[in-house]
C-alpha cells in the first residue's frame, strides 16, 4: 500500500483504501516506500509532524529488516558506525545506528507480494535503529555492506511500537503516546 491517499497509477492500493474515515487534512508522518511495510504514523497536528520530522529532533525509528545472506558481525559493526551510501548522486555518511542481529524470524503476515525465497541461500533478520530518514536509508545502508534487503518493516517510531496491529488497522493515539 502506497502510505498516501492518492493513486499514482491505476490500481494501486492506498491509504484512501482503509476502512476508516480519517479527517481530510490527515497525512502521513514520514513515508514507507512501496515495498516497505509496518508502522505508519498519520496526523493533522503540524506541530507533531515537525517535531517528528526534523533532523534536529532525532527521534528513533526501529525497523527489522530480513537481508539475504547471513550477515556478518563485521557488517553488522559497519552498520552501526555509519556506512556511505549515494544520496541523489553525492556520498553521505550515516550517522550511527544500533543495529543487532535477531536471533528468531519475526512473526509478521506474509508479505504480497512474497519475498523471493532461494533455496541455498540463507536470510538473516536485523533490528537497526536509526535517528536519521534519508530515502530509502535503510536499503541503501545494507546494500552497502554486502547484505541487501528483501524485507522491510518498521516496527517503531518515537514511542509508538507497531505491536500486534495488522495491515490496514488503525489505532487512535493522543500526542503524549507518540512523544
Amino acid at each position: 500500500m502506497l502510505s498516501q491517499f492518492r493513486q499514482e497509477t491505476e490500481g494501486q492500493v492506498t491509504l484512501a483504501d482503509i476502512d476508516f474515515d480519517f479527517p481530510k487534512d490527515v497525512y502521513p508522518v514520514g513515508r514507507l516506500d512501496s515495498d516497505s511495510e509496518g508502522l505508519l504514523l498519520l496526523t493533522n497536528d503540524n506541530s507533531l509532524n515537525f517535531l517528528l520530522l526534523d533532523p534536529k529532533n532525532a527521534h528513533s525509528r526501529t525497523y527489522y529488516v530480513q537481508v539475504d545472506g547471513d550477515i556478518s558481525a563485521e557488517a553488522i559493526e559497519k552498520l552501526c558506525q555509519g556506512v556511505a551510501i549515494n544520496i541523489n548522486g553525492k556520498s553521505y555518511i550515516t550517522q550511527k545506528a544500533k543495529v543487532k542481529k535477531l536471533q528468531e524470524t519475526p512473526d509478521f503476515p506474509p508479505r504480497n507480494p512474497p519475498v523471493r525465497f532461494r533455496q541455498n541461500i540463507p536470510t538473516s533478520w536485523i533490528s537497526i535503529t536509526l535517528t536519521e530518514g534519508k530515502n530509502r536509508q535503510v536499503r541503501r545502508m545494507t546494500a552497502a555492506v554486502g547484505f541487501p534487503t528483501l524485507r522491510l518493516v518498521r516496527v517503531q517510531m518515537a514511542k509508538v511500537q507497531l505491536g500486534n496491529l495488522q495491515p490496514g488497522e488503525v489505532n487512535l493515539l493522543h500526542k503524549k503516546e507518540i512523544l
